[in-house]
């Protein structure tokens, strides 16, 4: 309500677009989170800044030739900011040599156009799998294993229990992040990173190689017990209730802590995720100390278990395991295309998480979702998937119509 109060205010009293400053203005302040009154906001420039964004296809930005004309396109739509994926697999094509071509171009024609990136770095995951990992990662199965599911089958899946993987995931991204410190570290182009894409194992509730299998037979680390037991009062309840129906033990295994069963083994997934990430997130803000979040392939109404969904992601109900194990990252995010929007960002929000929500709809639900989640759930940004081809008319679609309204707004939001 007080959103469109304020709407309607502002359209009698300003017809015409706010005069703001130019977009891009050299600082030696990184953007960041920060805490502002009632609101965690992302600081741009040392000024709040809201992403009225949009997601590229996966594939679009492995092209720049393909993105010449879509990037009009983003104008007229009135994004700020771009989500475009750079991947492993063509970042580091042989192991040890890197190749920024796609990211220099990106950053390039970003500026030329008036638009901040959001980076979203495909890993060792996409979806929960490992398609995007380069071909001498892809080839070489023991030394970069694979997750094995309850049929004893192996899956395309890096397994968290791998060193190797995870040092060579963590070595490619701070390469990344050096050089984007270096190409783009006075103009801040390139505002957040995504870490991954909507990790966890499809098909069982966790890995069961034999490292996984010994790690779940033997004690859950002191390190997260210890996070328990000094968060226990403002633990979320999914989480709290589990390790309280076990007994709020702060020894024992898996089992004897959170109990038997797949709740279990998905806290015991998400603990890996978490640390795994955790690492190469770390690995790249040591080169470059931009926020760095996670997204989640949330549960949908016909999932049933964990593995139905990716196990160990980091849903609502298991977002205390990943704080404890993920402290370098600064915020989980959800992809939402389910029509309960204010249930799911309100689960998102809690705990102090900042709200932002890479992948969602476009069209007229879009446009209501974008104005709900700013207005109501004090986002930092929106961002429709697949924005390049969402809407038949660039320039008059409702995440357009959306989006002028609220830039002429954001000063005042």
């Amino acid at each position: 309500m007080g959103l469109m109060i304020l709407v309607t205010m502002f359209a009698g009293v300003c017809p015409a677009k706010l005069s703001l400053p130019p977009l891009f203005t050299p600082t030696t302040q990184l953007p960041h989170l920060e805490r502002r009154g009632q609101a965690t906001q992302l600081i741009v420039d040392g000024k709040p800044f809201l992403m009225l964004a949009g997601e590229l296809h996966n594939s679009s930005s492995s092209s720049l030739e393909y993105l010449e004309p879509i990037w009009p396109k983003l104008n007229q739509m009135h994004l700020n900011t771009v989500l475009a994926v750079v991947s492993w697999d063509l970042t580091e094509p042989r192991e040890g040599q890197f190749d920024f071509t796609l990211v220099d171009g990106l950053i390039r024609e970003a500026r030329r156009h008036d638009l901040r990136l959001v980076l979203l770095w495909f890993g060792s995951w996409k979806n929960g799998i490992s398609h995007y990992v380069p071909q001498w990662v892809k080839w070489d199965t023991q030394r970069f294993p694979r997750v094995r599911i309850e049929s004893g089958r192996h899956i395309e899946v890096l397994s968290t229990f791998s060193s190797e993987s995870v040092e060579a995931d963590a070595r490619a991204f701070a390469a990344l992040m050096r050089h984007v410190r270096k190409v783009d570290g006075r103009q801040r182009t390139v505002l957040m990173i995504q870490m991954e894409n909507e990790v966890g194992v499809l098909g069982d509730s966790r890995d069961r190689c034999d490292a996984a299998n010994e790690a779940f037979a033997g004690p859950v680390p002191q390190e997260l017990t210890t996070w328990l037991a000094a968060h226990k009062e403002t633990l979320l309840p999914e989480v709290k209730g589990i390790w309280s129906a076990a007994g709020s033990r702060q020894s024992g295994t898996w089992s004897e802590v959170f109990g038997e069963g797949v709740r279990a083994e998905e806290i015991f997934m998400a603990w890996r995720y978490a640390r795994y990430l955790n690492r190469v997130t770390e690995a790249g803000k040591a080169e470059y100390a931009l926020p760095v979040y996670v997204n989640a392939w949330i549960v949908q109404p016909m999932d049933t278990k964990p593995g139905d969904y990716p196990s160990g992601g980091p849903q609502a109900h298991v977002h205390d395991i990943w704080r404890a194990g993920a402290p370098q990252i600064d915020l989980l995010a959800p992809d939402i295309y389910l029509p309960n929007f204010a249930e799911i960002t309100a689960m998102y929000a809690r705990a102090g998480n900042p709200l932002f929500v890479p992948e969602s709809r476009a069209g007229v639900q879009g446009a209501a979702n974008a104005f709900y989640a700013f207005g109501q759930m004090k986002a930092i940004g929106y961002s429709p998937f697949g924005i390049e081809d969402r809407q038949p008319d660039p320039a008059n679609g409702p995440i357009s119509q959306a989006y002028d309204v609220l830039s002429q707004l954001a000063p005042l939001i």
